[in-house]
């Protein structure tokens, strides 16, 4: 019985010990495989009536070209140059030495490619992968004749685009009125190699979705973005960083990964194979294993290998510099503002085309930027004035409710005049006023600090006042606080100069321009990992609420005005379908030609809905009177589209 015992044991010894041997000896995928498994080669998945949609309105090739833009980044970042405080020339300057400085994380390439192609990485068999890539031309938009080639002043400017990113890594716009836009080369996709040694896998750190398009933009690994980790990772290690990608689950959508997971690198890992193609580089562990699991922020991995390397300057030359897309570069010109107007941005979170337009006009106006988000009103508060703009007034305001009531009653905070109160004598003040107010502030904000020097002698005071007086007793948790409080300022919420002031709404006709940047599926965006969050129910009901914004634009305009329509989505139906739905709605309002044109035609036809709901597009001649930015096209920017409408009078 015994020897039996014993023969048992070493036979389930041995069978354990060979299945593991073999686990890890066929875990190693071929060697034609490994590249398969790391590398970057997302897809980007959509809902099947949501594909059809689109391969309906681009057209199926097309539509797929687009998709896989979208899951790469630009191959480079354009700068706006605040002219009111520096010049192109010596911003170049002083964001060459910042390249010249981190040349060890940019890669060296980046910075001699005066004379060479875009991604022409030295050390990687894949740099004019990408260059083909950004200069693919698009196929001609299908479906009821719904677009003409490109020609004219949009080739041109691409021309020009691409011999400026022949110039350098920094390289300056030379399109006539864009000469304060700076375009900074970025290279990719690069081969990597991951350290994959003898069967035996890399360790791996495995973040989210939206962590790794962050990183895909030029920013570095933070712990909240951490999902898993491979198992005895120590600070200073180097680890391979992969991507869990939103999978179906019972309730919808997630990365079936729990937070902390050990990762083996095996096939018994979660989402194994879900991962392959999804690696974006290498970088050197911060914190080990436990560290990044126990603290709740930091730079988990230092990126020093990435597959597309694209400079960030976050926090770089602020107040001279603001990292802008293109396309929305362009909307604030097809604006067209002057000096002297009133214009309103009616989304105007973060800033960027709100500080834009100011720019533009010289900062001689009034420009009001109205967001219903407190916080995000406060960031554009800071930004105005970082970028030291004194036309930009900020208010907290849902843009839904844009329009002041009749029935609402004036105050002190609502600045919604009717026609007759915006004069020329405003706007020439104007100015002086907004001088005037940000003395003020800053004087309040000083006095403050001031205040706070002597905040815990005047609270020891007051304390020993009231104890000599036996009146009412203060805790000392009672006194921290108020140390707190006149050391550090009175807070967001007792601060009148950190608060963003609220409004009532704003007269109607009471604005010369208006800008409505809507709120929008974002499907423009790159890079783009997940899609299949979107459903055709939920695109349609982003037209719907456009719609209403757009009805409040009209009520602001005046008769003879501008109004600026645009969004960050590829979906007909928040952009053509709402041109149509304007031009047939308001009879006063007509398409106007934008300066400068570098965008592609609109799409011309209409699609059928499953329940019998016809949406609308654009009209055969319509087309060349809007921009639309394609991700595959030459011009590699995000998915963007534009409308200008002049409004003539109302009366009528």
């Amino acid at each position: 019985m015994r020897k039996a015992r014993d023969l048992f044991r070493r036979i389930r010894s041995k069978s354990f010990s060979s299945s593991f041997t073999t686990d890890r000896k066929l875990t190693p995928p071929a060697m034609e495989d490994l590249s398969e498994r790391y590398c970057f080669e997302p897809v980007l998945l959509w809902k099947p009536e949501v594909e059809n949609y689109f391969s309906r309105a681009y057209g199926a090739e097309h539509f797929a070209r687009i998709s896989k833009a979208l899951t790469r980044p630009s191959c480079y970042s354009c700068i706006r140059v605040n002219i009111l405080k520096s010049t192109p020339d010596v911003v170049k300057e002083k964001l060459l030495a910042i390249l010249k400085e981190n040349e060890t994380e940019f890669g060296s390439e980046n910075l001699n490619l005066s004379q060479t192609d875009f991604g022409g990485d030295s050390n990687s068999n894949m740099g004019m992968k990408q260059n083909r890539f950004c200069t693919e031309t698009s196929e001609s938009q299908k479906l009821d004749d719904s677009g003409k080639a490109a020609s004219g002043p949009v080739d041109d400017f691409t021309n020009m685009f691409n011999g400026n990113l022949q110039k350098g890594p920094i390289s300056k716009c030379e399109f006539p009125g864009l000469d304060y836009v700076l375009f900074v080369k970025g290279s990719g996709p690069h081969v990597i190699d991951y350290g994959y040694v003898d069967g035996m896998p890399p360790k791996e750190v495995v973040v989210s979705r939206k962590c790794a398009e962050a990183v895909l933009r030029g920013a570095q690994v933070y712990v909240p973005g951490v999902l898993a980790c491979s198992a005895h990772v120590e600070k200073g290690d180097e680890v391979a960083v992969s991507v869990a990608i939103e999978q179906p689950i019972e309730s919808g959508w997630g990365s079936g990964i729990t937070r902390g997971t050990i990762m083996q690198g095996s096939h018994t890992d979660p989402y194994h194979s879900e991962r392959n193609g999804l690696y974006i580089g290498k970088g050197k562990a911060m914190l080990s294993r436990s560290g990044i699991f126990r603290v709740l922020q930091g730079v988990a991995v230092d990126m020093c290998d990435r597959v597309f390397k694209l400079p960030s300057f976050y926090e770089v030359l602020e107040g001279e510099i603001f990292l802008q897309n293109l396309p929305s570069i362009i909307a604030a010109h097809a604006l067209d503002p002057k000096k002297g107007e009133r214009i309103i941005d009616m989304c105007a979170a973060p800033g960027g085309k709100t500080t834009a337009i100011a720019i533009l006009m010289k900062d001689e106006g009034e420009i009001i930027a109205v967001d219903r988000s407190h916080n995000k009103v406060l960031n554009i508060q800071k930004l105005a004035a970082e970028m030291g703009l004194r036309s930009i007034t900020t208010y907290k305001l849902d843009a839904l409710k844009s329009v002041r009531q009749k029935n609402e009653c004036d105050d002190t905070t609502n600045l919604a005049r009717s026609d007759d109160m915006i004069n020329l004598a405003i706007r020439e003040d104007s100015n002086s006023v907004s001088s005037d107010s940000m003395t003020l502030q800053v004087e309040k904000n000083a006095s403050v600090v001031l205040d706070g020097l002597s905040a815990e002698k005047a609270v020891e005071k007051t304390v020993s006042n009231e104890k000599a007086n036996e009146r009412t007793y203060i805790s000392k948790a009672e006194i921290r606080k108020n140390l707190r409080r006149m050391r550090n300022g009175p807070g967001r919420n007792q601060s009148t100069g950190g608060r963003g002031e609220n409004s009532k709404g704003f007269a109607p006709n009471s604005f010369d321009r208006v800008l409505l940047d809507a709120p929008c599926s974002a499907l423009g965006l790159r890079p783009r990992l997940f899609a299949g969050e979107e459903t055709m129910e939920s695109l349609r009901n982003h037209g719907k609420y456009q719609r209403r914004l757009f009805d409040q634009a009209v009520q602001l305009v005046r008769s003879g005005g501008v109004i600026v329509y645009s969004t960050c989505t590829l979906n007909p139906g928040e952009n053509e379908a709402l041109v149509r739905y304007a031009l047939d709605t308001y009879k006063f309002l007509s398409l106007a030609p934008q300066h400068p044109r570098i965008g592609g035609p609109g799409l011309v036809g209409q699609f059928q809905f499953p329940d019998g709901y016809v949406e609308k597009w654009l009209r055969p001649g319509e087309e060349e009177l809007v921009q639309r930015f394609d991700p595959s096209s030459p011009l590699d920017t995000i998915g963007f589209f534009i409308a200008k409408f002049s409004v003539g009078s109302k009366e009528t």
